[in-house]
């Protein structure tokens, strides 16, 4: 019977359209990765994504499912609409108040990856079980 078991295990929430369900879905996040030691970074991953699920895109709702396994979580956001513009990764002047999402998301992920389908786009994230460590060679003094 053991080979029709996983370790792993999956939860999916389907949030409807509005901005405030950006807030439901991050607080959903830490209910279910509290005890993940990438928690908070997940939380912010799903912010970013919900965000620009609900800015960027006409659909009526967006899914978040999250896979946790041994070695790692996986966060999907799946919008359900067309968008005006695919996500990617801008650079941003210093005075401007968007555009900054996707380029801390890839910060945090191990991996980053976007898939289009006609009825709109998925961004797949994936978070190490451990956070991998700043080498001292790229750390900055606060």
């Amino acid at each position: 019977m053991d080979e029709y078991m996983s370790s792993g295990q999956v939860w999916e929430l389907v949030c409807p359209r509005l901005p405030q369900e950006v807030g439901r879905a991050r607080r959903w996040t830490r209910d279910i990765l509290s005890d993940h030691p990438a928690v908070e970074d997940a939380a912010l991953i799903v912010t970013e994504l919900g965000a620009n699920a609900v800015r960027h895109t006409a659909g009526p709702v967006f899914h978040l499912t999250i896979s946790r396994a041994d070695q790692a979580v996986t966060l999907t956001v799946k919008d359900t609409g067309p968008a005006v513009t695919s996500p990617h990764i801008t650079l941003p002047d210093a005075s401007a108040t968007h555009g900054r999402g996707l380029s801390i998301v890839a910060i945090l992920a191990a991996e980053l990856a976007v898939t289009h389908h006609t009825g709109g786009c998925t961004v797949t994230v994936r978070l190490p079980l451990k956070p991998p460590e700043a080498s001292e060679e790229n750390s900055q003094p606060c």
